[in-house]
């Protein structure tokens, strides 16, 4: 028998289910799983979603909203339900993506929402809603399993179980004293395994890794992912255990902050966002564009400084455009690279030598194989052995300085308390091009004229 997976991302099959009445909607929406109707919500107006969710069960309902991005708008759309429906899906979410969700709103919207909720459930998502969006407070979530400092196994046991039912899933117990210090962390293995009288106290690892509510969501997923750990606790400046990170909120983490990086680098802010329109768009970039001009007035300098080279030697010109063209790839290469780096690494001084250092060969062995190629070019095609020996060296210079600047920059930048992912690309693409044409029209001034 064939088998064969279908497109649930395919929008044809849900604008043709929504034209029929409830029950053949509901039918088809069983098949889906929640991460595959947010994708669908991507393309579907505010009716049709609230239709949607209100077709769904309170436990789907919520997967769907917690799997939505950002800007899909799921706040809104869980404002536009019914208050008791609305009720029900914020208290059946966690409490950190309810806090995600409702921190998308205004604060009077927030507070029509909450006040709906139990105490407990509104208490806890608003002292949530205190911390920074981009904090580990913004990120943590406050139903975790802890055991106190004093308990013996079999106590400790009994506390899991008995907090356990409010938690889907959790692989870490969180060790505390009385006064709600932590103290470390014990593996369900560990305890499992432990005879039944056996103290707490020695089963628990005080080494284990940590963060404070106001540290930075990127130094936490770096943190989640050197360890190799699913979760983290988060204290507070006295060492009070407040929440965890989990490993799935450090993935949406990381790949915010990866396309943070790669709109930074192209010259686009980083408020632009992906599904906007053209103006929000025009808006982000014109900027970066004006700033980018600025910029470009200095390689049109040095070209109209050598303008009596170009006249005598019009064909240097061709050549112009492969020399800046080449250094501005090369120096792209070395800045991506370097980013990437420093946003994985805290580079020591010695560190960012090295890669400066490498990046100085790679771009002298990248430049002087490229400028042999360019050479042969020029011999063969306009037969002139100086013009290509002075291509060669242009090429050459080009890109090692591309590498030093594709990777010197960046790191310059963050010394001085600036995102390297900011203004390094235009910086760079101004010294490739400047540099470039004063290489090839200097050297051709001097050695051809």
């Amino acid at each position: 028998m064939q088998s064969f997976e279908i497109d649930k991302t395919d929008i044809t099959k849900i604008k043709e289910a929504l034209l029929q009445d409830d029950n053949a909607l509901k039918s088809l929406l069983s098949e889906y799983h929640a991460s595959e109707i947010a994708i669908l919500f991507e393309n579907l107006n505010a009716e049709e979603k609230v239709r949607i969710i209100n077709l769904l069960s309170i436990e789907m309902a919520s997967d769907v909203l917690s799997e939505m991005d950002e800007e899909s708008d799921p706040a809104t759309l869980l404002y536009n339900l019914e208050p008791e429906k609305r009720a029900e899906i914020v208290e059946d979410l966690n409490y950190d993506d309810a806090t995600d969700i409702l921190s998308q709103l205004d604060e009077e919207d927030q507070s029509e929402i909450l006040d709906d909720l139990n105490i407990e459930d509104a208490s806890s998502i608003r002292n949530l809603l205190k911390y920074a969006d981009d904090t580990a407070g913004g990120l943590m979530n406050t139903q975790f399993i802890k055991v106190e400092l004093g308990m013996t196994k079999k106590n400790a046991i009994d506390e899991i179980i008995r907090q356990s039912e409010e938690i889907e899933e959790f692989y870490t117990v969180f060790v505390v004293d009385e006064f709600n210090t932590f103290k470390g962390i014990i593996s369900l293995k560990d305890i499992i395994k432990a005879k039944v009288n056996t103290p707490i106290v020695d089963l628990v690892k005080p080494d284990a890794v940590y963060v404070y509510s106001n540290t930075d969501q990127e130094e936490v997923a770096k943190l989640i992912a050197q360890y190799n750990i699913t979760s983290i606790p988060v204290l507070d400046e006295d060492n009070k255990l407040l929440g965890r990170v989990t490993f799935d909120d450090v993935i949406d983490v990381l790949e915010e902050e990866n396309t943070e990086d790669i709109l930074k680098i192209s010259g686009v802010s980083e408020d632009e966002e992906l599904s906007g329109n053209w103006i929000e768009a025009v808006k982000s970039r014109l900027p970066w564009l004006i700033v980018n001009l600025a910029t470009a007035f200095l390689a049109a300098f040095v070209v109209r400084y050598y303008e009596s080279t170009i006249e005598q030697l019009s064909i240097i010109s061709a050549y112009m455009v492969v020399i800046a063209g080449m250094g501005g790839n090369a120096a792209t290469q070395a800045l991506a690279v370097t980013v990437r780096r420093i946003s994985l690494f805290d580079l020591t001084d010695k560190q960012a030598y090295k890669t400066v250092l490498k990046e100085f060969s790679v771009g002298l062995i990248n430049g002087a194989v490229i400028g042999l190629i360019v050479l042969g070019f020029a011999l063969y095609f306009d037969g002139n052995p100086m013009l290509g020996i002075v291509i060669f060296l242009a090429m050459t210079g080009n890109m090692v300085i591309a590498g030093i600047t594709g990777s010197g920059i960046p790191l310059l930048l963050k010394r001085i308390g600036i995102d390297p992912a900011i203004a390094s690309s235009i910086i760079i693409s101004t010294f490739t091009d400047v540099f470039g044409f004063l290489l090839l029209l200097g050297l051709a001034s001097k050695l051809l004229l």
